[in-house]
C-alpha cells in the first residue's frame, strides 16, 4: 500500500454502493480491507475491521432487537452508530438482507484525506495514533449518534473500493468476553496503523 502523501491524497477507487453490502457480512468484511472510507472528505484506507453475525453471541443484534440496534434489523448499506462503555462513538456498517442484523464494525483507518481536520479533532500529531482504534476512527472523523442510520453511499459518507491488493489478515476480535474464539477480525497485513498487530 502506497504511503501517506502530505501533499495529495491517494486517487479512489469506484464507489461502493448499498448492494455491496447486501452479502454475507464474512464476504464484505474482507473485502472492506483497503477500501476508503470518507465522513465530508475526511478519512482514509480501511485496515482493520471486525465482522458480527446476528448468530453471535457478542453481537448486539443477538437477543433481538432494540431502540438502540434498530438499524441493524433494516436493510443493508446503513451505518450503525452506538456509544461504546458511555464514552467513544463507534461505527458499524449493516450488511447482509433485511432482517438478518449482521454487521462490519470499523476499527482502524490509515489517515489519508483531511489530515489536519483529524489532528485538529483527537488534538495530537501523531498520524498512526489518529485512527488507530474504533473510538479514535469516530472521534477524527466526527462521527456521532447524527450519524446513525445513514446510507453508506450518499453524503456525508462516502465509501471507495480499493484500487490496489492488499494481504488480509485474520485473526480474534478485541475487547469482547463472549465468542472469542472465532477468527473474525480483518486487517492489512503488516499496518502501521492498526489498533493492536495481527499474529504473525
Amino acid at each position: 500500500m502506497a504511503p501517506i502523501s502530505n501533499t495529495s491524497p491517494p486517487r479512489l477507487g469506484k464507489p461502493l454502493k448499498r448492494a455491496f453490502f447486501g452479502r454475507s457480512v464474512h464476504e464484505v468484511a474482507p473485502d472492506l480491507i483497503g477500501a476508503t472510507m470518507l465522513v465530508d472528505g475526511v478519512g482514509g484506507i480501511i485496515v482493520e475491521v471486525e465482522a458480527y453475525h446476528h448468530t453471535d453471541p457478542a453481537a448486539h443484534s443477538y437477543r433481538g432487537p432494540t431502540q438502540r440496534n434498530q438499524v441493524m434489523f433494516g436493510p443493508p448499506g446503513f451505518a450503525y452508530v452506538y456509544r461504546s462503555y458511555g464514552i467513544h462513538w463507534c461505527v458499524n456498517f449493516v450488511c447482509e438482507e433485511e432482517g438478518s442484523a449482521s454487521a462490519v464494525l470499523i476499527r482502524a483507518l490509515e489517515p489519508t484525506h483531511g489530515l489536519a481536520a483529524m489532528r485538529r479533532r483527537r488534538h495530537l500529531q501523531d498520524v498512526y495514533a489518529l485512527c488507530s482504534g474504533p473510538g479514535k476512527l469516530t472521534e477524527a472523523l466526527g462521527i456521532t449518534i447524527a450519524h446513525n442510520a445513514l446510507p453508506l453511499d450518499r453524503p456525508p459518507i462516502a465509501l471507495h473500493a480499493r484500487i490496489e491488493d492488499v494481504e488480509v489478515a485474520t485473526g480474534i476480535r478485541i475487547g469482547i468476553t463472549k465468542a472469542v474464539e472465532l477468527p473474525w477480525r480483518y486487517g492489512v497485513r503488516g499496518s502501521k496503523f492498526l489498533s493492536k498487530p495481527f499474529p504473525k
